[in-house]
């Protein structure tokens, strides 16, 4: 499908009768419908029009597209909705199922009994239909309550498009609070920055300031001190030390003063905010953050202590589980099966190359010997892949492991295991447990029954979670959780330049870029548009001809999204180079994408509540992960239907911001998995991101070859930069008070 943008054409207006529905999505009310308009005719309408019924008059202002199949479509970017007025436009409104329980013979009862007053008898008094002819009470209030919802949706609707708000907040606003929605958006205009609707706070403010809300009112701080709390924790703070908060919150919205300090403490006496003196500062927490904190210091401290009665005869059980798998571990890897058999909880971590996968699966046996049932989670779908695959049993994501449900009403993300309903697993498995931040450590280890077993498998030199925390460091500087470093790379390790120079870098030491083996290659480029040329002609000639790596397994790495080599730059040149536009390809415009069938596409947020099915297996569930990669399989009127390795999931058109093209990906999106090749450019990259960190990170995502595309100066740079972001957490300090309260 080929959509024109509204920035691409002037807008138009269109006004008319709903004839026809041909889809809605009823979470976030994308819809299809036919427009009966006068002499002009019947055209397609699409967009997100929320509670929409035929027989309703809109008007429409947008733009026109053409689909290849469909012809014509107009997108709505703002709609106006007016009730039927006159007996015959009521008639046909009733007549045609608009509201749920009136049929074509009721709607004639209705409309020759209460004439033009008929909606309004509906919505205020239904308990009138029991004069008509088999209208029970019971039918008749179900019916109004039908028509109420409609029209409250309806209201509510008419309220976001005058005030220039997203319309898809109309769903989950209607859902949480019902009829009273919008007077409670009027009473408190920053109930719309909750988590949930996904509305920016400079929207809401700015709605807030025409409603008349003064700039000290204390909504308003509220809002602000909250907001700016989340945006932290999304950049990885659990908690905000109080200078900084209130600092950063006069700086938002221009406030100063004493305003600011009460609304806090008004924050804090409600439970919203959690302030404690920890860690030499006075943290601000968000209520949610701080349980979790809490709550996985006390937990991993009761486990630290529960230690583990070795079964008789260790040493001989693992000598057998080595034989049975054709292998002697070395020293390391035998000490961490041996604390597998005697801790509650352990750290297995190491660098490539250094046996952690040999480990895991002695780990692995040994808890299959002592007759333990285990299972194996990863962070991200395709770390939980790669861990199937190298332990031959299904790994799962933790989200999958623990059930994940969303909350209708606060939109919030719960699990169905947790403490009350814990998982059946005598011990659970972690990979990439780097990956892992303090909420979702917290809620996995709320669901391990008292005596599970747990052990977290990663690697630390990597880039942390990108959620709140950075659980793996703070256990490792705790030094209270067993662990077993491993840090032997083996001979056959020792042969892979990939392997060796991940190494070397993390130890400050530049990678030779004169020296050309066998899996690691750079090409030095001068500048950002030769960075992306060549990039280009290695994915989709060089190595498919001289390395036998096609171009779907090969990924294209880059520390940024912006800029002359960011991945803006070099999705668009390798849509064009490996998936041009054909006859037999549809595609949708979309923002600043066009989705075409065939295209590689990211899910760059978590979407609890999206469907997905595994036609091969019948397998079914929800839930589509921020970094999953996929391939467009369709492109319809509707939307778009992508598969992940098998799981088809369809995106409805209102939802397309939640994907972008793949081809190429940040370092941070790429943590977890692992690709036979990859591409990294380096070209025009910004100071903030030049670290090894990120460089180690990007180096370790390639399992058979690596080549750097563009600078080698950068990329000096990046491995003589040690620098690490500080993130606001106190796990540490609360592990190790836990630990002194139980001595």
């Amino acid at each position: 499908m080929t959509e024109e943008t509204t920035t691409q054409q002037p807008m138009n207006r269109v006004e008319g009768t709903v004839s026809a529905l041909l889809f809605r999505n009823e979470e976030n009310g994308y819809t299809v419908l036919k427009l009966q308009c006068g002499q002009v005719g019947e055209i397609t309408a699409v967009g997100c029009m929320p509670g929409i019924a035929p027989g309703e008059e809109l008007e429409l202002e947008g733009s026109w597209g053409h689909h290849p199949s469909y012809g014509e479509q107009f997108k709505a970017e703002v709609v106006v909705r007016r009730m039927p007025v006159g007996e015959r436009a009521i008639f046909q409104y009733l007549a045609s199922g608009a509201v749920k329980g009136v049929r074509m013979g009721l709607a004639r009862q209705i409309v020759d009994k209460f004439g033009e007053q008929a909606l309004e008898i509906l919505e205020r008094e239904p308990e009138q239909l029991t004069q008509l002819r088999g209208v029970s009470l019971k039918r008749a209030r179900a019916i109004g309550e039908a028509f109420r919802e409609q029209m409250g949706m309806r209201r509510l609707a008419d309220f976001l498009g005058a005030h220039q708000l997203p319309l898809s907040a109309a769903m989950p606003l209607y859902r949480r609070f019902g009829d009273l929605a919008v007077q409670v958006v009027e009473d408190n205009p920053y109930v719309l920055s909750d988590r949930g609707l996904d509305i920016p706070f400079s929207q809401v403010d700015a709605l807030a300031i025409s409603l008349g809300v003064p700039g000290d009112d204390p909504q308003r701080i509220e809002a602000a001190l909250l907001f700016e709390l989340q945006h932290n924790a999304d950049n990885g703070h659990v908690f905000l030390p109080q200078n900084k908060l209130l600092a950063a919150t006069a700086a938002l919205i221009g406030v100063e003063g004493d305003c600011l300090e009460q609304g806090l403490e008004e924050l804090v006496e409600r439970g919203e905010v959690i302030r404690e003196d920890i860690a030499g500062v006075t943290a601000c927490y968000p209520a949610g953050l701080y349980e979790a904190e809490r709550y996985v210091a006390m937990r991993l401290g009761q486990m630290c202590q529960g230690e583990m009665l070795p079964p008789e005869g260790l040493d001989g059980l693992i000598d057998r589980i080595q034989a049975g798998q054709g292998i002697v571990y070395a020293s390391q890897q035998r000490r961490a099966v041996e604390l597998a058999a005697r801790s509650q909880v352990m750290l297995l971590t190491g660098g490539p190359g250094t046996g952690k996968t040999t480990s895991l699966r002695g780990v692995l046996a040994l808890f299959d010997a002592l007759g333990l049932e285990t299972a194996l989670a990863a962070p991200t779908g395709r770390a939980a892949k790669r861990m199937s695959e190298t332990c031959g049993q299904e790994a799962r994501t933790i989200h999958r492991l623990l059930e994940t449900k969303l909350d209708p009403y606060t939109g919030q993300l719960a699990f169905t295991k947790n403490r009350d309903d814990p998982l059946a697993a005598d011990a659970v498995i972690v990979d990439e447990t780097s990956m892992v931040d303090i909420s979702l450590m917290a809620a996995l280890l709320s669901a391990l029954r008292g005596e599970c077993r747990l052990v977290l498998v990663g690697d630390p030199d990597q880039l942390p979670s990108v959620g709140p925390g950075n659980v793996l460091d703070h256990l490792l500087r705790s030094n209270v959780v067993p662990r077993v470093t491993l840090t032997e790379i083996f001979r056959q390790a020792r042969e892979s330049a990939i392997v060796m120079n991940a190494h070397g870098v993390n130890q400050g030491q530049t990678p030779d870029l004169t020296n050309r083996g066998r899996d690691f290659f750079y090409l030095g480029r001068a500048t950002p548009a030769r960075t992306v040329e060549t990039v280009v002609e290695l994915c989709r000639d060089r190595l498919p001809r001289h390395m036998g790596i096609p171009a779907d397994q090969i990924q294209v790495l880059t520390p940024t999204r912006r800029r002359g080599a960011g991945t803006a730059a070099l999705n668009r040149a390798l849509q064009e180079a490996l998936n041009p536009p054909a006859p037999d390809k549809r595609e949708r415009a979309f923002g600043q994408f066009t989705f075409r069938e065939g295209d590689r596409v990211m899910q760059v947020k978590n979407n609890y509540d999206l469907f997905w099915e595994n036609p091969e297996t019948g397998e079914k569930d929800l839930g589509v992960f921020n970094g999953d990669i996929g391939v467009i399989l369709e492109v319809d009127t509707g939307g778009i239907t992508v598969s992940y390795d098998g799981r088809v999931a369809a995106y409805p058109a209102q939802m397309l911001g939640e994907l972008e093209l793949a081809y190429a990906v940040t370092v941070h999106k790429a943590q977890g998995s692992e690709y036979r090749g990859v591409v990294l450019a380096l070209s025009d990259v910004p100071p903030s991101l030049l670290t090894r960190g990120l460089l180690y990170t990007a180096i370790t995502r390639a399992r058979e070859l690596l080549v750097v595309v563009g600078s080698g100066e950068l990329l000096a740079q990046m491995t003589a930069n040690d620098r690490q972001a500080r993130r606001y957490s106190a796990l540490r300090t609360r592990l190790l008070r836990e630990l002194e309260d139980m001595a």
